[in-house]
């Protein structure tokens, strides 16, 4: 890995070498915070869990071949080497750092509450059109997944796409500090944890931080539908520039014509003039927005009209993120990746496209603080507003939610414990040709849902 030689780390992470010094010039073949991932020439960086000391590993390390350890105990005498440090979550960023500036490109830093994953595969692929895009992996998108995902990153990499998550205040400088991005893009400002920000306003606060960091020339692209983004000043004299639906965006979209299952088509104007119509390939309206923020990433990194179409209707679709499946016995659509209020209703919304009976299976959302069975009984309410069929709650949360939802005079709700409860009964509720939507919060494991209804 270029510019990772043991001195080079040493220096970035203000550490100690502590071992036979003629391996300093030596750069390592990779960096991993996962003992069982180690391969010869690897650097392993010892970070302990909440419940896990990493360091207890340190020894199967070295037998899998480390070139290097970084720690942040004192080992005292070992016959391998290693560099001590004060903090090894703080030395995983500052070697990320330091990695990632030993690249020659541009780097897209996206944030915001709701859909900041899906806007990344839209802009990747929208970016691929013309240059080798590297992308945040998964949810990789925290203090230690965004030092992976820059790790993971080959050498002819010309654009990097990466997602930034946090969710108390101080985290953003700490993760775009790391990525110093050229282009910063925002996607909104929801109420996704409230638990911890308090406020919106709070919210938005942190979440700009990211444009603290951007480098010189850089842009700021940012949701004007936005009732907070779209009255964000200029930053480091950089004004911000808009995508949306609404007359005070430069990049914009129209004729907005829901196609079913199939997607969204739209006409999208881009900040010259230039119009085309597209097809966005997966199911929801509010997928056009993560068109519009690609159509604007890619004009202003150089890309054609055409470029940009083609890499909007290209877009792949992503297991639990909107993912449709077709059984034997009905449609399922996996959205089962994570939940908040805002995403659950976008959800529902997208569900109402279908043609047949309605199912929602949804879960608890978490991280809602005090707030959490207020909004979940709207949601329960907004589905029986929407007329979804059937709504099946599973978890303790999701108590409220089902009340609500059985208040509809279409809507049936019934409510279950656990997973389990809810497999056990999927042949007596679920019938032949339904459209069955599933979502919740990450650790509520719906992916076993999925798989139950596609064994059905």
């Amino acid at each position: 890995m270029k510019n990772l030689s043991i001195e080079n780390i040493t220096r970035a992470c203000k550490g100690t070498f502590h071992g036979d010094e003629s391996i300093l010039n030596q750069e390592v073949s990779g960096v991993v915070i996962d003992s069982r991932k180690v391969q010869p020439g690897y650097l392993f960086v010892a970070i302990d869990g909440e419940r896990v000391n990493a360091h207890k590993f340190i020894p199967d390390t070295v037998k899998a071949g480390a070139m290097c350890v970084v720690s942040h105990e004192d080992l005292g005498e070992t016959d391998f080497p290693y560099i001590l440090v004060e903090s090894t979550g703080q030395a995983l960023l500052d070697i990320a750092k330091l990695y990632r500036d030993s690249f020659d490109m541009k780097v897209v830093g996206i944030t915001g509450s709701v859909g900041k994953t899906s806007t990344k595969e839209m802009i990747a692929s929208v970016l691929a059109q013309k240059y080798h895009v590297h992308k945040t992996l998964g949810n990789f998108n925290n203090e230690w997944g965004l030092p992976i995902t820059i790790f993971d990153m080959p050498e002819d990499t010309e654009v990097a796409v990466l997602e930034m998550g946090v969710n108390h205040f101080g985290e953003m400088r700490r993760l775009s500090s790391v990525s110093s991005p050229d282009i910063c893009v925002i996607t909104n400002i929801g109420i996704a944890h409230l638990e911890f920000f308090k406020t919106r306003e709070g919210i938005l606060q942190e979440k700009s931080q990211m444009i603290q960091d951007m480098k010189n020339g850089g842009s700021i692209i940012l949701n004007g539908d936005d009732d907070l983004l779209c009255k964000m000043s200029p930053v480091k004299g950089v004004a911000p520039v808009f995508f949306g639906t609404g007359s005070n965006c430069a990049f914009r979209a129209d004729n907005i014509e829901p196609q079913g299952l199939r997607g969204t088509s739209c006409t999208i104007t881009l900040k010259d003039g230039t119009s085309f119509d597209c097809l966005v390939p997966v199911p929801g309206i509010h997928m056009v927005s993560n068109a519009i923020a690609g159509a604007a990433v890619g004009y202003t990194l150089g890309l054609t009209a055409s470029e940009i179409k083609a890499g909007i209707e290209s877009l792949p679709s992503i297991p639990g993120r909107n993912h449709i499946i077709e059984t034997d016995h009905m449609i399922i659509l996996d959205d089962c990746y994570n939940a908040n209020p805002i995403s659950m209703k976008a959800s529902i919304d997208v569900l109402n496209m279908a043609i047949g009976r309605r199912v929602a299976v949804l879960g608890n959302m978490g991280e809602l603080g005090d707030t959490a069975e207020v909004l979940h009984a709207e949601v329960g309410t907004y589905a029986a507003q929407q007329n979804v069929d059937l709504v099946c709650g599973i978890g303790d949360l999701t108590h409220a939610l089902v009340e609500e939802a059985s208040r509809g005079t279409h809507t049936q709700a019934l409510w279950f414990a656990d997973n389990e409860s809810f497999i056990q009964a999927i042949p007596d509720i679920i019938k032949d040709g339904d459209n069955v939507l599933v979502k919740a919060s990450h650790g509520m494991n719906f992916p076993q849902i999925v798989h139950a209804l596609e064994e059905l």
